[in-house]
């Protein structure tokens, strides 16, 4: 048996888990924070610690930038310009919304 889990493999590396005890307090202020900036509690804690990590001049230089979650950009279409059709009300076979 071998073991991908090195520099060989092709899998992505494994995000470490740790029990964290909050005050519910904090928890909930953390809480309201994360979903005022549309994140997770979890996702903001680790955005808070990379941040005090990076401002103390202690982040590594190896690690990786958050993953970004949601919905890909959006990809232009290619049309035989390159500009992919055009999306505008003038555009054929498309007309505008109209109450």
């Amino acid at each position: 048996m071998t073991d991908e889990s090195g520099p060989k493999g092709r899998q992505p590396r494994q995000r470490k888990q740790m029990l964290l005890r909050l005050d519910p307090a904090i928890h909930d202020a953390l809480a309201r924070w994360a979903n005022d900036e549309l994140r997770s509690a979890n996702a903001q804690i680790e955005f808070l610690l990379r941040k005090a990590l990076a401002d103390a001049g202690r982040l590594p230089g190896a690690v990786r930038p958050i993953p970004r979650r949601g919905r890909p950009p959006r990809r232009p279409a290619e049309g035989p310009e390159g500009g992919g059709p055009s999306e505008g009300p003038e555009s054929p076979g498309r007309t505008p919304n109209q109450p």
